[in-house]
């Protein structure tokens, strides 16, 4: 495994598991088998509803706590000072435990126009000792300028949609210049096309491996925090052996090359205000 060191001084294990659209009881197995293969961070969401399951996988995993390192994210709709403090606490219930290692503010939901407040309560939760680092995901420019100016923490991470087919090279330099970690979210394009690439065909001959262990790989050699979801027990270890081969500088150009400004798979964040 290799690890990053955020700006707080918390390591993060570059690799990770993510368990979006994964349901509670399928991501207590999931989760269970990748602890097993050798994963040791899981990354879920209160807006994922599997919290739960996630918890009960840990607690059952033989593992010590700290060996563990878990993501959690606060909702929309529970964004604000004194709501940010109860949803903390709910997701803290459901886990089974008594701190996070990372706390995320899941979207800025700039028409609300809560997410300083709810900065706030993120920087008293640190404070507190009960996460060891916070940040944000899907976090612009725009709103992380307010957010430096206006709060008294810089976030650890940023975690956003990332992939070669959109490979956010500015956003990743912004995050860089403010000591911030880039996490990937997506780190796949999802499968299809991407994964069907000649390039990454070609490259995974090369070097005895799949498009999505290139991909992956092209992720943890950019620098990126990286959290690729799978259900199946042979795609989760696939995706965990990585750390066995190295593209060229070339390569990892090569692959950047596939990316547009137009290759976003979800929502814009600057526009997505949804808070159901």
């Amino acid at each position: 495994m290799q690890y990053i060191t955020l700006n707080d001084g918390v390591r993060i294990p570059q690799l990770g598991y993510g368990v979006w659209q994964v349901p509670d009881a399928q991501a207590h197995e999931s989760v269970a088998a990748a602890l097993e293969i050798g994963y040791r961070h899981i990354d879920t969401a209160a807006a994922y509803e599997n919290e739960a399951g996630v918890g009960r996988a840990v607690a059952e995993s033989g593992l010590v706590r700290e060996e563990v390192f878990l993501t959690t994210k606060l909702w929309n709709a529970n964004q604000g000072y004194d709501a940010t403090l109860r949803a903390f606490d709910r997701s803290l219930e459901l886990l089974g435990t008594e701190y996070v290692d990372l706390y995320l503010i899941h979207w800025p939901v700039p028409e609300q126009d809560l997410y300083i407040e709810s900065w706030r309560a993120l920087e008293k939760i640190a404070s507190d000792g009960r996460a060891r680092a916070v940040g944000v995901s899907n976090f612009t420019a725009e709103t992380l300028d307010r957010l430096l100016k206006e709060g008294t923490r810089t976030p650890a991470i940023n975690q956003i949609e990332l992939h070669p087919y959109f490979p956010q090279a500015a956003m990743r330099e912004y995050n860089r210049k403010h000591g911030i970690a880039t996490e990937a979210w997506s780190p796949l394009g999802q499968g299809g096309d991407l994964l069907k690439e000649p390039l990454l065909t070609t490259l995974g001959d090369r070097y005895g491996k799949s498009p999505a262990q290139v991909v992956l790989r092209w992720h943890l050699q950019l620098g990126n925090v990286v959290i690729p979801k799978s259900v199946t027990p042979s795609r989760i270890r696939e995706n965990f052996e990585v750390f066995d081969f190295e593209l060229t500088p070339e390569e990892v150009d090569q692959i950047t090359a596939l990316g547009s400004d137009g290759g976003r798979i979800g929502p814009d964040p600057a526009t997505f205000n949804y808070t159901g």
